[in-house]
């Protein structure tokens, strides 16, 4: 439970960590930003290119490190982009630079964290995934000429639907790479060979991929939210590096190099997504992409498509990139002569259309001009802040007195508890806050509030349960060990319902009401920590204690304040005297119960009572326990009692 705190001691004094979490634009203002899209033909944007573009903005932003940030459209034309505190230059150029989407081929495709350099996909062809980004990374198989893609294959791009789809392709990778034309092999020389002055192709690899680019593709790893924040392309005339991302921005676990610009985004005239129309006219099952190019993109897509489609995985790829990151890298089977292009693969309805709306966004080049940047006051402020904590104070202080009353000196490890799950908590958020750039919310401060009465809640339960052993007679020790594998079960139900909760409200929600349900869910995690690591383990200790033991009226279990029988009756004419011990076995029982019989003999010899006291004691296991067997025993017309056996009246 102390990492946090470590780690945050150590960033103080190796990095910027602080102690104090960051708070977000609600309690601590920031930086406001209207950007007006503007598109480099004049045409008006719509409304889908103005979704598009804040998708964009905020996948930059957030790939910045930059949390709680609000991006949003005003007055259907201008993007609001409000940054938390004081934003850099850098952030501000990140936001407002313009996004263009490029073809280019692929001459390297390999997981996302490869460290080592990827073989020649020529030598072999399972060397690389071939995949989708939006799908799962997958082997792909060597891709003949045919109108079906693959099956094994994530995403293929195919002749328009209406052309012959009766020859399918190679379903199974081949051992060996399928032979090539020997105007294919010319274009790629073994790498052995020295690389030639002059590329014959954009899918030259042995020119394009120098020393250099095989470097940053083994560095760069595509799970590092800073590499997927999005950028330049590069150079268009030169080998890129790039990131794949899915429909989400998240990383799609693959990383590319790419060739030369072979043709500009502006060249999509149109693209849409819908269900695959087969041959004879029926309606398919799955989903595709479709994507119709300009006559001058036409004419250049023809070209690629026919030098791709003799090449091998991953060489026969190209990949569509979307502001310096890979959007979609499908293969070509054969060549589209007609510039209508079927993207198909792992789709579902909503991650074609995604993938539809990123490519019209992309043939729709948008520029980003700055209309203002202001500093803007918090929109709560510090006064919220105050009355949020506040609140906080007031409802800690309510549970602690309510445990001291209710559980009186039992009540202290509530506190205790409550302060351990508090200092954890904020240990938490303050290396979150740093190591992420988590900051602080109003809702956020609200699901820390709340949690103030789910973990007191916990400890309730707990404590009530080893109670109501106790009322059962059993000592403290063995009520502690059965009262604790009784509640732990529903402890732990409980907080699987929140965090549950959580966790769908995190994802469903937008704007600050996911601030809410993150702290919830943090401290339902924190809560579980605390009972089994904090709680649990000193309840255990002071059991042991004489205080506590021993029942004194002030540590909360005192057996006469819970009710428990100092005398009951037992059945079978026998009272039992005191607290019972536990018997039942595997319970960790220390001793037998007790059992004092109430007429064993006659006249009252062998069993240690005299007449007078062994009516007490039966008198006082009827009133205790009404409902026992002894109200059906005779009694005595003039006293009530039962008579013993032999006695005289």
């Amino acid at each position: 439970m102390l990492l946090p705190f470590i780690a945050v001691f150590i960033g103080t004094k190796t990095s910027d960590a602080t102690w104090t979490p960051k708070l977000a634009l609600d309690l601590e203002g920031g930086t406001q930003i209207i950007l007006t899209p503007v598109t480099t033909d004049g045409r008006q944007p719509t409304s889908e290119d103005i979704t598009q573009a804040i998708n964009v903005i905020r996948q930059r932003v957030d790939g910045s490190g930059v949390a709680e940030a609000e991006i949003s459209s005003q007055g259907g034309n201008n993007i609001v982009v409000a940054i938390p505190g004081k934003a850099s230059e850098e952030t501000i150029a990140t936001v407002s630079r313009s996004s263009h989407m490029e073809f280019r081929p692929v001459l390297v495709e390999d997981y996302a964290i490869t460290a080592q350099p990827t073989a020649d996909p020529s030598a072999d062809p399972s060397a690389g995934p071939s995949a989708d980004p939006s799908a799962e990374p997958t082997s792909a198989p060597t891709a003949g000429e045919s109108a079906e893609p693959s099956p094994t294959q994530s995403s293929d791009t195919t002749a328009d639907a209406t052309d012959d789809e009766s020859a399918p392709a190679t379903a199974e990778p081949t051992e060996q790479p399928t032979a090539q034309p020997s105007d294919a092999a010319s274009q790629e020389p073994s790498p052995a060979a020295t690389a030639p002055s002059e590329p014959t192709s954009a899918s030259d690899k042995a020119y394009w991929v120098t020393d250099e680019v095989q470097a940053q593709f083994d560095a760069l790893d595509c799970t590092d939210p800073a590499n997927l924040a999005g950028g330049v392309s590069g150079d268009p005339d030169k080998a890129f590096v790039a990131c794949g991302v899915d429909s989400d921005g998240n990383s799609s676990m693959l990383k590319y190099i790419l060739g030369p610009v072979e043709i500009d985004g502006s060249e999509i005239s149109s693209a849409g997504s819908g269900l695959e129309t087969l041959a004879n006219g029926a309606i398919g099952s799955r989903w595709i992409v479709n994507m119709e190019f300009t006559s001058k993109g036409a004419k250049e897509f023809s070209d690629v498509t026919t030098r791709l489609a003799s090449l091998t995985t991953p060489q026969n790829q190209f990949a569509m990139v979307l502001d310096g990151l890979v959007i979609s890298a499908p293969s070509v089977d054969k060549t589209i002569p007609n510039g209508k292009a079927q993207i198909s693969g792992s789709f579902n309805q909503t991650t074609a259309a995604s993938l539809a709306n990123r490519l019209s966004f992309g043939s729709l080049p948008l520029n980003f001009e700055v209309q203002s940047e202001q500093q803007i006051s918090a929109t709560l402020g510090t006064e919220q802040l105050q009355k949020g904590l506040l609140a906080g104070v007031i409802g800690l202080l309510l549970v602690v007195v309510y445990s001291l009353i209710q559980y009186r000196a039992l009540g202290l490890l509530t506190v205790a508890s409550l302060i351990v799950a508090a200092t954890l908590t904020f240990g938490v958020i303050a290396l979150l806050s740093w190591t992420q750039g988590y900051r602080l919310s109003l809702p956020g401060v609200a699901g820390l509030i709340v949690a103030i009465g789910i973990t007191a809640d916990s400890f309730i339960v707990y404590f009530e349960r080893i109670r109501d052993e106790l009322r059962e007679g059993r000592t403290l020790g063995a009520a502690v060990e059965r009262g604790w594998a009784r509640a732990r079960r529903t402890i732990l139900a409980s907080d699987a319902v929140n965090l549950i909760a959580a966790i769908v409200l995190y994802f469903l929600a937008v704007g600050g009401v996911r601030g809410f349900a993150f702290t919830l869910g943090l401290t339902t995690v924190i809560d579980v920590i605390v009972v089994f690591l904090f709680t649990h383990p000193v309840m255990e200790l002071i059991a042991k204690t004489r205080f506590f033991n021993e029942g004194h009226a002030a540590s909360g279990l005192d057996p006469r304040r819970l009710g428990v029988p100092g005398t009951r009756y037992v059945g079978r004419g026998k009272v039992a005297m005191g607290r019972r011990e536990d018997t039942e076995p595997g319970e960790g029982s220390l001793a037998a119960e007790v059992r004092t019989p109430v007429a064993s003999g006659v006249g009252g010899r062998g069993d240690g009572l005299t007449i007078a006291q062994r009516k007490a004691a039966e008198r006082a296991a009827q009133q205790r326990l009404a409902q026992d067997p002894v109200a059906d025993a005779p009694t005595d017309d003039a006293t009530g009692d039962a008579p013993a056996e032999g006695s005289e009246r």
